[in-house]
């Protein structure tokens, strides 16, 4: 008799079906809003959001997915997961029309609408992963909220975060009738070719000489991050390991300068530039750049450098090393993920600074990117021009970001005291 009972786990509960079919809904529905807008975006044309046929396909995806999880490889899970398909299939051709393709070509219809049933599938199990849902347990409830918040969360504030980036890129890429015929539409026609989706980026490139200002701006803003983690190291070592007078108030005062913004320095910098013959060149602004960030940096950097252990530091004296080697082979090393991340702030300072470089430079030769904007600022260059030479100004900032970002996460593990 007891062996024609069904385990608990296999048992068919309706929390696991109730709480996957509202995951379900949830999921699909912001599957379905999101798809709606990068159609509307990509494809340049109002995308209708069947939100009531996505409902329906969350809830009939939500329930398979509780189905299965409280009732695994039995005859009904399989049957009520055979009707269940064959729903999802019909909804999905239905709810998910991305870009129109399925009026055109319906073969990519059909791809894009599994696709996108994929990813909902996908979204609704990761939702209710690791969770036991045969019983509706307020915790259950509670982290099933939390990741719904959680999705949403995310998918928001990456559209508002996407969304500037996207207007730059769409709007370089427009010829000027289209500019002046329709300003606000965020679609690309690739079909219109590189040559003529690239011809914004040419002009400023090589007519405007952005090329040239691309040279200016790495030169100023490499040295002025190499000069700057040189003398932020070495003086954020100072304050943090040696003894000397006025030790206490240097450490204080080290951010003194940015009381004073940089309007107020910027006229007397300019006409004692002016007398000693460095206003309008590119060694006037490694010297005011430099000065300028090397406070910042050296109280990032002293704040790092009071949490590394001086025991290492005692051991390499120990060993005969002078105070120079220990600063190059231990506290250098040990520092890594402090002077990465600092370099980069710094470099990216440098690069986009623009008050210092509108001020003290006049001839385009020696222009900076954001001193070379100002020409693209102007009635009669096109406004592609001016996202074209924006995106040209953020992309290296970009990449050079995700670039650092593996040696920033790498060496927060790295170094430490032996056991």
């Amino acid at each position: 008799m007891s062996a024609a009972i069904e385990p608990r786990s296999q048992r068919f509960t309706a929390p696991a079906v109730v709480i996957g079919a509202l995951v379900g809904a949830v999921t699909v529905a912001l599957v379905v809003m999101l798809w709606s807008l990068v159609a509307t975006v990509v494809g340049g044309m109002v995308t209708t959001m069947p939100i009531g046929e996505a409902l329906i396909l969350g809830v009939l995806l939500g329930a398979f997915t509780g189905v299965v999880r409280g009732r695994r490889d039995t005859p009904v899970a399989l049957a009520v997961g055979g009707g269940l398909l064959l729903a999802l299939a019909y909804l999905a051709l239905r709810a998910f029309r991305p870009l129109g393709l399925d009026a055109v070509q319906p073969i990519w219809g059909v791809v894009f609408a599994f696709v996108a049933l994929g990813l909902a599938g996908f979204l609704v199990r990761y939702a209710l992963r690791d969770l036991d849902l045969r019983r509706a347990r307020r915790d259950v409830i509670e982290r099933v909220i939390v990741r719904l918040l959680r999705g949403f969360g995310f998918a928001f504030f990456f559209v508002i975060i996407l969304f500037p980036f996207w207007y730059m890129l769409s709007a370089s890429l427009k010829t000027r009738a289209a500019m002046l015929r329709d300003p606000a539409n965020l679609a690309i026609e690739f079909g219109l070719g590189a040559q003529t989706l690239l011809r914004g980026y040419w002009e400023v490139l090589f007519t405007f000489d952005f090329v040239r200002f691309i040279g200016n701006s790495a030169l100023v803003a490499t040295v002025t991050m190499v000069v700057t983690l040189i003398m932020a190291v070495l003086g954020a070592y100072a304050v943090t390991r040696l003894a000397f007078p006025g030790r206490t108030f240097l450490s204080r005062s080290i951010l003194l300068i940015y009381m004073f913004p940089a309007i107020v320095l910027v006229i007397p910098l300019y006409a004692v530039f002016t007398q000693l013959g460095l206003r309008n060149t590119l060694p006037g602004l490694l010297i005011v750049y430099p000065a300028t960030t090397i406070p910042v940096a050296l109280y990032m950097l002293r704040s790092y450098f009071q949490t590394l252990p001086r025991d290492l530091e005692e051991a390499g004296l120990i060993d005969g090393c002078t105070r120079a080697q220990v600063i190059w082979r231990i506290t250098l090393p040990l520092s890594m993920p402090a002077i990465a991340s600092v370099g980069l702030y710094v470099f990216m300072i440098a690069w986009n600074e623009f008050l210092f470089a509108f001020m003290f430079l006049d001839s385009p030769a020696i222009f900076t990117l954001p001193r070379g904007m100002v020409m693209l600022d102007s009635q009669e260059v096109p406004r592609q021009y001016l996202m074209a030479g924006a995106m040209i100004i953020t992309l290296p900032i970009m990449l050079l970001f995700f670039w650092f970002e593996k040696f920033l996460v790498g060496g927060l593990t790295a170094g430490g005291v032996k056991g």
